[in-house]
């Protein structure tokens, strides 16, 4: 039992997206600022995402060999299989070594192995789950954590009765800063800002240049893109744009999100958890493109949430062609009392305080006594 006020050894897994990292980021700063003094470990996977993103905000870092389960080709599945002990086994020895006051696991198949060795160990745990439909880790998780945080109401019917809180989904830090500044600038030249998710969507990159630079009707409307397009498509998304004399700010992945987001007034993106809870704190009308292959099609049921009460437009992909795509755009463009309306219905959706929910789930876990 951790007693009084005193710092404490936290240790977070999951990882392999920015969706999973960022609520892990963003809860472990908040725990710092509470109990200042504490130590983060952050045991994750060998991926690019993983290290870069927690280099940058300074936290330390350890990667276990592990690999995903569901969806995999036979040969894939017998060497994730093969893999799992040996990630077992990194697990308890990071466990050991670091000796956290608690554990904590925000999704991918790396927390699996890494919250199964803390509950072996007799560490409390804590998953938050981050979808309307969870993921494969965390439904096995379910049974083995002390206590599961979910983002959106109804996916807690995939968890034992009792253990769940509904929290929502943790945002960073400067995107609430930046949510206490007006949401949507309608003005002369409109921004729309492109997502594809931390490593891109090439289909969603090929409709978007399609829809801009072949259908005209938009390009009349004086509009100003931000185009986050994955590392594969920056070159050519970027020199199609300028061959068409679309005025558009281009890049694989834009690390400051606040200074992106400030500058738009409507997003078009795909419908991960993270960047759709972003939104809504920030009251950022969306049209949502979900990504077909999600699994249990959780992106289309998370958009679908935010979509009910007309925050958020929904086009699903299999049916999407860019003239239609050019079409829903140049309607929402010139309709700038709709967008403020989609802007005030997304915000309704937002829980700004999910970070700190997350906290309290955590102290409480840990019999916290201040």
């Amino acid at each position: 039992m951790v007693q009084g006020r005193e710092p404490i050894r936290l240790l977070l897994t999951g990882g392999g997206t920015g969706g999973h990292l960022f609520p892990a980021i963003a809860t472990a700063e908040a725990l710092c600022r509470r109990l200042p003094g504490t130590q983060v470990l952050f045991v994750g996977t060998h991926r690019k995402m993983d290290t870069t993103s927690l280099a940058h905000y300074g936290f330390s870092a350890r990667a276990i060999h592990c690999q995903g389960i569901k969806g995999k080709g036979l040969l894939k599945l017998v060497q994730a299989l093969i893999l799992l002990p040996v990630a077992f086994i990194e697990a308890l020895w990071h466990i050991l070594r670091f000796r956290p006051h608690l554990v904590v696991g925000v999704g991918g198949y790396v927390t699996g192995p890494v919250v199964a060795a803390a509950r072996i160990l007799g560490r409390p745990t804590v998953i938050h789950e981050q979808n309307s439909v969870p993921g494969l880790a965390n439904r096995k998780l379910g049974a083995l954590a002390t206590r599961i945080c979910l983002s959106l109401p109804g996916s807690e019917v995939f968890f034992p009765a009792g253990k769940t809180v509904l929290t929502g989904n943790p945002v960073r830090r400067q995107i609430l800063e930046l949510a206490e500044q007006p949401s949507v600038k309608i003005g002369k030249e409109l921004t729309i800002l492109i997502l594809g998710g931390s490593l891109g969507a090439h289909r969603v990159n090929e409709l978007v240049v399609d829809a801009l630079t072949k259908h005209g009707r938009l390009l009349s409307a004086g509009l100003q893109i931000i185009h986050q397009t994955g590392p594969a498509d920056a070159e050519w998304v970027k020199s199609v744009y300028k061959q068409a004399g679309i005025k558009a700010t281009v890049a694989a992945f834009f690390t400051d999100m606040a200074e992106v987001y400030a500058r738009s007034d409507l997003i078009l993106s795909r419908a991960g958890a993270t960047t759709l809870a972003e939104l809504a704190v920030l009251g950022k009308p969306a049209v949502l493109i979900p990504y077909p292959f999600a699994a249990d099609d959780h992106q289309y049921k998370n958009a679908c949430y935010y979509a009910e009460s007309g925050g958020a437009v929904v086009l699903v992909e299999r049916e999407l062609t860019a003239k239609k795509l050019a079409e829903t755009l140049a309607e929402l463009v010139g309709n700038p009392g709709r967008l403020q309306e989609m802007a005030e219905a997304i915000r309704a959706k937002g829980r700004p305080d999910a970070t700190e929910r997350i906290v309290d789930s955590c102290l409480e876990v840990m019999k916290w006594q201040g």
